[in-house]
């Protein structure tokens, strides 16, 4: 029997990995070559992955909801006409028959918990294996799970279910010869379990006239992504207050003959990432992250606009190496990015590698924010509603009262490498440089 291998492929920069969310060809079926196999999620970006052969899907080797490693194999297709089945593959990548190996997961009670392979040949997903080695379960405990999966996998809610029922007291494997008993926690209750460790959810119980909606996926995600973030950065908002006077008479003057020309709209976002742009290479040290007791400067300006999403959910689609481009390129990039995310047609590429994001709540009427940072950066800038106000214009004859049209930007900033200074200096240079815009350019 000839068989082709399918392998998660690399989708994008930084992704290692993905969630399998939806298979779209069951083992039996027929599938052509570039035919829709699998879809698959990565990060906020749900993919169709086609076939790269054709023929008869015989074996599956991961369950929807589980999470496979660039380069896995995740099914296999008969190319010769022969449709059955083969025995369920146990290693993706190498012979556990032969290789005894040892993989080293975060500490437990200050003691490294390790995760031997399966004694019974029995198979376990990467999240699977992710989860026991977190919450110091053992091989042999874990070959204990009832499994709900096809054949009797253990999927990612057995694994979850068993904890929370309490699961016994996890052996740890040193090496072959040397064991120690530890105790299990759950993530709820382990002081080492992450920044979750002691965090408890309140429990809601629905009345008789409420309704009940499920969270998406994507909603999940943003949710996971935010608490998170607001517990490993300590966030400080600084406001400045600027006059875009200049900015919205130059638009005024020029969408319309950019709109004809260009057959696209210039909307105020770009002009706005440019004056940003200009103030991160005045302070590059908002344009970092954090590792551990190391910042890592970043060598590169790429600016991420958060997007809302036809669903309602928010996405982060990122214009890489803004700082090489100009008013136009700019221009160009937001309107395609922000045309990808209203057909839901971003590739993993298009959301990876921010250094900076901005997220513009006056699109919604708000005067001002409190974002919260995208990790793993350290600085998100909201763009408040542009309103038409008084205000006090000084003139060398002196002082009087004007119209004026201006914003407010909010700066949150990660305390633990932005000081106030460099935080408050640095949206104070971005409302200089939106005050000090050429009414006079060209575009």
């Amino acid at each position: 029997m000839s068989q082709f291998e399918i392998r998660l492929p690399k989708m994008g920069e930084s992704v290692t990995e993905a969630t399998i969310t939806n298979w779209l060809k069951e083992v039996g079926d027929v599938i052509e070559m570039d035919e829709p196999l699998v879809e698959v999620a990565t990060d906020k970006v749900d993919n169709e992955l086609p076939s790269e052969a054709e023929g008869t899907l015989i074996q599956k080797f991961f369950e929807v909801d589980e999470v496979a490693q660039v380069g896995d194999v995740i099914a296999i297709i008969s190319t010769d006409g022969e449709a059955a089945p083969v025995e369920e593959k146990k290693d993706t990548s190498v012979n556990s028959a032969i290789v005894q190996e040892t993989v080293v997961a975060p500490k437990t009670n200050g003691t490294p918990v390790a995760l031997e392979k399966s004694s019974s040949d029995k198979f376990f997903s990467p999240l699977v294996k992710s989860i026991a080695q977190k919450e110091g379960i053992t091989m042999a405990t874990l070959e204990t799970v009832s499994g709900t999966g096809q054949n009797g996998r253990v999927t990612k809610k057995d694994i979850l279910a068993f904890i929370e029922n309490g699961a016994p007291a996890a052996t740890i494997t040193a090496n072959a010869t040397q064991k120690a008993p530890v105790k299990t926690q759950s993530v709820a209750n382990n002081p080492d379990g992450g920044f979750l460790a002691n965090i408890k959810q309140p429990i809601v119980v629905a009345g008789p006239d409420d309704e009940i909606i499920e969270m998406d996926r994507m909603r999940r995600l943003i949710a996971d992504h935010m608490i998170m973030s607001t517990h490993v950065s300590p966030h400080v908002t600084s406001y400045v207050e600027a006059d875009v006077t200049n900015i919205w008479n130059w638009r005024k003057k020029v969408k319309a003959g950019f709109a004809e020309r260009e057959g696209e709209n210039i909307t105020f976002t770009p002009i706005f990432m440019e004056a940003i742009v200009k103030a991160i290479k005045d302070f590059p040290m908002v344009n970092v992250s954090v590792s551990g007791n190391q910042i890592i400067k970043r060598g590169h300006i790429n600016i991420g606009m958060a997007t809302a999403l036809p669903s309602g959910n928010l996405i982060v689609p990122v214009i890489k190496d803004a700082d090489r481009m100009n008013l136009m390129g700019l221009t160009k990039s937001v309107n395609e990015l922000a045309n990808k995310a209203r057909n839901n047609k971003l590739t993993s590429d298009d959301i990876q590698g921010g250094t900076y994001t901005v997220t513009n709540v006056g699109t919604f009427g708000n005067v001002m924010g409190t974002p919260i940072i995208n990790q793993p950066q350290v600085a998100i800038l909201a763009i408040g509603a542009i309103r038409k106000v008084p205000a006090v214009i000084e003139t060398p004859d002196g002082d009087f009262i004007g119209i004026r049209y201006k914003m407010f930007l909010s700066h949150s900033y990660d305390h633990r490498v932005v000081d106030g200074a460099l935080g408050g200096m640095f949206v104070k240079r971005v409302a200089d440089y939106l005050e000090e815009f050429d009414a006079t350019r060209e575009i």
